[in-house]
């Protein structure tokens, strides 16, 4: 078999899937699908954005949403559509590169702690349990106060954070493929502790990693929401939705109320979908959930 029929058999088989998620699972098929145009104007902003992002004309200050500017203008005359858009760009690159950091954490931590045990294992876990008793938003403004604000920062900060309690999610996953007969067998045939873990365990342990990954994104584009609320996440004049949120959405609200609105629902509609989505592939991937 060809290599080029094989990508178009995995393809076929992704489309399927999908379809299938639309047809039993309608909500997370829906929540799928926004998250995907969420993706493609991620990726995109720069050719969708009708503005620049800090492209101002002080001719429309705070106008309401019009066929010129979808979402209104600010307080300076930004269209705020375009930074919305400009936002999700943002919110796509912190997003993925640090729910991908904590779902790798997560795998070496769990896996590596669930399938060995012993004494390492009780005093890692020991360690997860002391720092899932911090609240997050606390840690994550202690750390960003010491370190800075800063693109790169608040990815491998939300990276570590989710990771290490992640952790705990992949080694109980692991705990149940380890006791499992076919990972016994492998291990009598003398396979190598690399090999059970790569052909065995990491294989079966990948339906909960996809959805702690999914689940990921929208927490850590709500935190970096957050953090830009605060005033602690990526400096302006990069437009982030809690910068919109914090800045002009705050102040003018009573007299622009699209200026609060735009972000705070694109912030909502986002993670929520990414979440309806996560849950909808839980129950396609789990065979314990798919007779509901």
């Amino acid at each position: 078999m060809s290599e080029v029929t094989l990508q178009a058999g995995q393809s076929n088989s992704l489309l399927a899937f999908h379809r299938r998620m639309l047809r039993d699972k309608p909500l997370g098929g829906i929540g799928g699908l926004i998250f995907a145009l969420f993706l493609f104007c991620g990726i995109f902003a720069d050719l969708i954005a009708p503005y620049g992002m800090n492209e101002t004309d002080m001719r429309r200050v705070l106008q309401a949403p019009s066929l010129a500017h979808w979402m209104g203008t600010d307080h300076i005359g930004r269209d705020v559509f375009s930074r919305i858009l400009h936002g999700a760009q943002l919110s796509v690159i912190i997003g993925f590169l640090a729910a991908g950091l904590a779902t790798v954490l997560s795998i070496v931590l769990g896996v590596l702690t669930g399938y060995f045990g012993g004494k390492a294992d009780m005093l890692i876990q020991r360690f997860v349990d002391a720092w899932m008793t911090f609240p997050d938003l606390v840690l994550l403004i202690v750390v960003v106060s010491i370190v800075g604000p800063g693109e790169g920062q608040i990815i491998i900060i939300l990276g570590c954070l989710y990771g290490i309690a992640g952790s705990r999610i992949i080694r109980g996953s692991t705990i149940a493929v380890r006791e499992n007969m076919y990972t016994h067998a492998a291990q009598s045939m003398g396979a190598s502790t690399l090999h059970v873990l790569w052909f065995h365990v990491l294989p079966n342990v990948m339906p909960v990693v996809i959805v702690l990954f999914t689940t990921r994104v929208g927490a850590v584009i709500l935190a970096e929401a957050g953090l830009s609320f605060l005033g602690l996440g990526i400096p302006p004049p990069v437009p982030t939705w809690g910068s919109m949120l914090s800045g002009g959405g705050r102040t003018y609200m009573y007299v622009g109320p699209w200026l609060a609105l735009a972000p705070g629902l694109a912030l909502t509609v986002v993670v929520y979908s990414i979440n309806v989505y996560g849950d909808a592939l839980r129950d396609m991937l789990d065979p314990r959930m798919r007779g509901r």
